[in-house]
């Protein structure tokens, strides 16, 4: 599971970069001030899960298990369901793609949950 949080995490990263380089330069006068917002705080949101799913990772070859895995799953789902629809909403302006957002935040959380169980379960890690 390490190789798959660590892969995943360098392409959410990469990702998160390259969009939030697109919506800086190639967006900026697309987009109006309200959807550029939405796609930025998508590729912020994705960098920093990108960061937590490299802490799973390396988490996962001192502690491997069940919360650690899930975390890790959490982060992922969440990426792809909060910063997805906002880069959705944001370049297509359809306005029914925000009820998905909270689900991907709802999975943030999660992760974020499992990873604090992780660690209460540990012991002395």
């Amino acid at each position: 599971m390490v190789r798959l949080w660590l892969l995943l995490s360098a392409l959410a990263g990469f990702t998160g970069v390259a969009l939030g380089a697109f919506a800086a330069h190639g967006l900026k006068s697309r987009l109006g001030p309200e959807y550029l917002a939405l796609f930025q705080t998508g590729s912020h949101y994705q960098l920093i899960h990108a960061l937590a799913l490299f802490g799973v990772a390396l988490l996962a070859l001192r502690v491997p298990g069940r919360w650690v895995n899930l975390a890790g799953g959490f982060f992922a789902l969440g990426i792809l369901l909060f910063s997805g629809s906002l880069y959705l909403l944001a370049l297509s302006g359809i306005g029914g793609l925000g009820i998905i957002t909270p689900f991907g935040g709802l999975a943030f959380l999660a992760g974020w949950l499992c990873l604090g169980l992780a660690a209460w379960r540990c012991g002395e890690c």
